[in-house]
């Protein structure tokens, strides 16, 4: 497969271990689509190597002496816009966390380091930079970088008459019970933002289909509870969704709830390649909570989540696509557009907003 662009993708690899170097070189070099154009030990050497070579992807090590693979994410989104994929080697805290930082700041995907005796892995680099190699690039701008404490959070104060939608003053949600979020390719720094304006006290629990590399859950569960004032961790089978509380699903499961609200982890067969599918998570929430419950679908690529998101729609749920401006990866909100199974389209910011909105007007309360 020759990219339309008319020539091979053009790959940086940065790893400080040179074994690891040559072994992605050499797997990706095997790729008749793929040419590895230059190699590098750390982050300045990364950051060098973008500006001269301006590839079309770079496989980007986390923890590498000098620079880490954080800061030269940063530095790079900042200053020479360039698709990033993280190759991490450990699954330890500190790595997951660094991985899921450079995520944040604008890397696009994160992957597990192939081993030589492992050609599943090796498939999922080539698979991951062919993928990749297709998404837009975006600037990320110099941001404040902010943790939330476990302590109670005050909701946002929206600017007057910016939002789309209200949920304070509709009637038709009074009664909502659960929320599910849909997300892919950008999705863990679109959950964070969306997450991270909640309070600790949000009165829906919230249960997230994310798609993301196997061995990768439980380090996302584990970041986004640094994230937001909420509790956050991989859904078990067979708990009750508490408020509160955000549910991931784990790996290589789908997420759903029985008709009594309870949460079920099953082998069903992946959609289009993918376990979790959001499809499963949506179309069980409409079965169980119908009008009660709120679809979410934030950026990514292909159209899962669409199906259950109607499902939603149809039994008169709120449904919320995220804006294309905001997006990483316009696909999945912009087939649900498509399909008209979308209440509401907003930014995240909005989107948190809104949820906030309905919670402080359920305790009675005003922004």
């Amino acid at each position: 497969m020759v990219k339309a662009r008319g020539g091979p993708i053009r790959v940086v690899v940065i790893d400080d271990s040179p074994t690891v170097r040559d072994m992605l070189s050499a797997i990706l070099q095997n790729a008749q689509d793929v040419q590895v154009v230059g190699a590098g030990s750390n982050g300045e050497e990364a950051l060098r190597l973008v500006n001269r070579l301006k590839p079309d992807v770079v496989t980007m090590d986390v923890r590498m002496p000098k620079m880490d693979g954080l800061e030269a994410t940063r530095r790079i989104m900042r200053e020479m816009p360039t698709r990033i994929i993280i190759v991490a080697d450990s699954m330890m805290r500190a790595d997951m966390d660094l991985t899921f930082e450079a995520l944040k700041a604008g890397a696009l995907t994160a992957i597990r380091k192939p081993g030589l005796q492992d050609p599943e892995t090796c498939d999922k680099v080539v698979q991951a930079v062919r993928l990749m190699a297709d998404v837009p690039v975006i600037h990320h701008w110099g941001r404040v970088e902010r943790r939330v404490s476990s302590a109670e959070g005050r909701p946002p104060s929206p600017a007057k008459g910016d939002l789309k939608f209200d949920l304070r003053n509709s009637t038709r949600f009074a009664d909502l019970r659960i929320i599910g979020i849909a997300s892919s390719t950008g999705g863990p720094a679109a959950l964070a933002s969306v997450l991270g304006e909640l309070p600790a006290s949000f009165r829906l629990p919230i249960l997230v289909a994310q798609h993301i590399t196997p061995g990768f859950a439980v380090g996302l569960a584990e970041w986004l509870n640094t994230q937001t004032p909420l509790s956050v961790r991989t859904a078990g089978h067979g708990e009750t969704p508490k408020p509160g509380t955000v549910l991931v699903a784990p790996d290589d499961y789908h997420l759903q709830v029985n008709l009594r609200g309870v949460v079920e982890l099953v082998k069903e067969p992946p959609y289009k390649g993918l376990r979790p599918s959001a499809n499963y998570l949506f179309r069980s929430l409409a079965r169980a909570f119908g009008s009660r419950a709120i679809g979410i679908i934030l950026t990514g690529m292909g159209d899962d989540g669409v199906e259950g998101l109607e499902a939603i729609h149809l039994s008169g749920g709120l449904t919320i696509a995220q804006d294309e401006e905001g997006c990483v990866v316009y696909g999945m909100p912009r087939e649900a557009v498509a399909r008209n199974a979308v209440d509401q389209v907003l930014t995240l910011d909005q989107i948190a907003r809104t949820l906030s909105n309905w919670h402080v007007g359920q305790q009675g309360g005003a922004l």
